[in-house]
């Protein structure tokens, strides 16, 4: 199949190279010379820009910062460009509204469009084990799945247009929620003479178990690997953990929804990005609840 994979960032060139090994011709553009070369150098390959990319395309998958982009760029080289017969997947994470307001544009037009953010982070989509949540029509969902599967393990329709977005918004603000109450918890754990690992072994076969706690635990040296373990680098941004917050609040707001924590939480995030925490792990987020996050300019 010819696939066209327009944005390559740290999710969308896993994505793309995932792609091209299960034997697609991925005709790839990026913005970013680097993210080019990457991106060519594991089987795909690049063209000047968008529009040459979705030329005679089957499928067009798009990974972009954010909804201001995702409209551009279908609006300017996708819609009228591709062929009508192609299959469009939005697989950034952007606001509900932009997402359904695209896929209307789209179907104006003549496609078959469905939003699928993902769930994993980096190493997922280098490895192909992404969450994708689809939203769209059935018909629409069915053509997308197939190629969806080749980027990730699980493949979920969240219902229509714009579901998938939803899910996703509300999926991170619940993490960002949880990843807040156990940093907190572990702190005030310690704080009253509990050792951590302690503390572990029992939270996490008790009441206050949840995902944050078992599986991500944000103290170095306790439970299973996570970027604790390696300075918090890697695994999934703070910067984007408050992106989608944000989006979760924007979202709250015009549906009429009270999310006091959700809000909490943002505020929480905005502080710890606007300290310098922004590129390290959501994670992270515990160094300043135990006010001992030092920023990076103040370190050096």
């Amino acid at each position: 199949m010819r696939i066209a994979f327009i944005g390559l960032g740290n999710m969308g060139g896993g994505m793309a190279a995932n792609l091209a090994k299960a034997g697609h011709e991925v005709r790839a553009f990026d913005l970013s010379e680097a993210a080019l070369a990457k991106a060519e150098e594991r089987g795909a390959t690049r063209v000047a820009d968008a529009a040459a990319a979705v030329e005679g395309a089957e499928a067009v998958v798009t990974m972009l910062p954010a909804g201001k982009h995702v409209a551009e760029v279908y609006r300017s080289a996708v819609f009228g460009k591709a062929p009508t017969s192609a299959i469009l997947l939005d697989c950034s994470t952007i606001d509900v509204a932009t997402a359904r307001t695209v896929e209307e544009e789209a179907r104006a037009a003549g496609y078959e469009m469905v939003d699928a953010p993902v769930s994993g982070g980096i190493a997922a989509a280098e490895g192909g084990t992404l969450t994708f949540m689809v939203g769209g029509t059935d018909a629409g969902f069915e053509r997308a799945r197939p190629i969806l599967e080749q980027m990730g393990k699980a493949v979920i329709h969240a219902g229509g247009s714009g579901s998938g977005q939803a899910a996703k918004i509300v999926n991170n603000m619940l993490l960002g929620v949880t990843m807040a109450g156990t940093c907190e918890a572990f702190v005030l754990a310690q704080k009253l003479g509990l050792d951590p690992q302690v503390f572990f072994d029992i939270s996490s076969k008790a009441s206050g178990q949840s995902w944050s706690m078992t599986s991500y635990c944000p103290v170095p040296g306790v439970g299973p690997e996570t970027p604790a373990d390696r300075g918090y680098d890697g695994g999934f941004a703070a910067q984007l953990m408050l992106k989608d917050l944000l989006l979760a609040m924007e979202a709250a707001q015009a549906a009429g929804a009270y999310t006091p924590m959700g809000g909490e939480a943002a505020e929480l995030y905005q502080r710890f990005v606007e300290r310098g925490g922004g590129p390290k792990d959501f994670s992270a987020l515990i160094k300043m609840i135990d006010d001992s996050w030092t920023p990076p300019a103040e370190a050096n």
